[in-house]
């Protein structure tokens, strides 16, 4: 049949339910929504010493089928998949712009197999995948932060902010390199997922002013509202928000989800600047290649649409310079 489908765990439970009260296979054919020719062919290829069970003639499904995708999948596919795996994408972005682009179906599992041989042939794909550290749960404590003069609050901000119907809501926080060293300010559009990023050498309210107001500057009409947590680095909130004539707001204290993708957006920086890194090092040619590889990698939020395709209408392969 032209439209034929895999056979799905649940409704080989069904096939072997029907099967075990005496229904024909004709019967079971129309419960289940398939050709009679299919239930016939499961119940011959799938069967164990001990007769039809679903769980083994799914295990038995599963591995055959893993066989045929091993050998469809050609060797030149295997090579992109490995270097844009090298380029840090992850197996989902992988799988979902091959399919967008070419019409190549490979599965993230698939590719996660392909990662895990390739580390037991000693290689060293696995170390492009992002690693998921455990957090540790913050309780509540008391605000000792300080006072942000005419700060106000995320509740004032536009409900339509939270919708991402909109190019032009960011949000900023900073990055800390290691003995408090020196930092990234990190700004977030919220619809197209574009990230900006510049390195301040001290931490102040001047300086990340004066790095947002170079970022944002050039494109300040896709500028509406910009949201940060309390931090006193963000004190000059009055004088990035007149020079870009933009709206500022504040999340709550202690309220990291109130700015979840930016707090994602650090983690994916993470990657590339562990907590540990001396952020001395770290050159500008450095911050333009991780800002040049976030927003050139397909997102599953975007239909694996890059962040600059969906910023700029099209795909720069170069990222803002700062």
């Amino acid at each position: 049949m032209s439209n034929y489908r895999q056979l799905t765990q649940e409704q080989r439970y069904q096939i072997y339910a029907l099967m075990k009260v005496g229904i024909c296979q004709t019967e079971i054919a129309r419960v289940i929504g398939v050709h009679k020719s299919t239930i016939s062919r499961e119940r011959r290829r799938n069967r164990g010493l001990r007769g039809y069970r679903p769980k083994q003639a799914h295990r038995f499904a599963e591995t055959r089928r893993a066989k045929a995708v091993t050998t469809r999948i050609s060797p030149d596919t295997w090579i992109l998949v490995e270097h844009l795996l090298r380029d840090d994408w992850s197996p989902e972005q992988v799988s979902g712009w091959l399919f967008s682009e070419y019409q190549i179906t490979v599965s993230h599992e698939w590719i996660y197999q392909f990662v895990l041989k390739n580390k037991h042939q000693g290689g060293n794909l696995c170390q492009h995948l992002r690693c998921k550290k455990q957090r540790r749960k913050r309780y509540g404590s008391p605000n000792y932060r300080g006072r942000l003069l005419n700060r106000v609050s995320i509740d004032q901000r536009p409900k339509i902010v939270e919708t991402r119907s909109r190019i032009g809501d960011w949000e900023l926080d900073t990055v800390i390199g290691k003995g408090h060293k020196q930092a990234l300010v990190s700004l977030t559009e919220r619809k197209s997922r574009l990230t900006l990023l510049a390195k301040v050498k001290r931490k102040t309210a001047e300086s990340v002013s004066r790095s947002i107001r170079r970022l944002l500057g050039p494109i300040a009409s896709k500028v509406l509202t910009l949201t940060s947590d309390n931090g006193k680095e963000f004190a000059k909130h009055q004088e990035i928000a007149t020079a870009l004539q933009a709206d500022f707001y504040f999340a709550h204290p202690y309220s990291s989800w109130e700015r979840g993708l930016n707090e994602n957006t650090n983690g994916l920086i993470r990657q590339y600047f562990p907590k540990k890194h001396d952020f001395t090092t770290i050159t500008e040619k450095d911050v333009s290649m991780v800002m040049n590889k976030l927003n050139n990698r397909p997102r599953k939020c975007l239909a694996f649409k890059t962040p600059n395709q969906v910023f700029f209408g099209i795909n720069p392969k170069v990222a803002l310079r700062t």
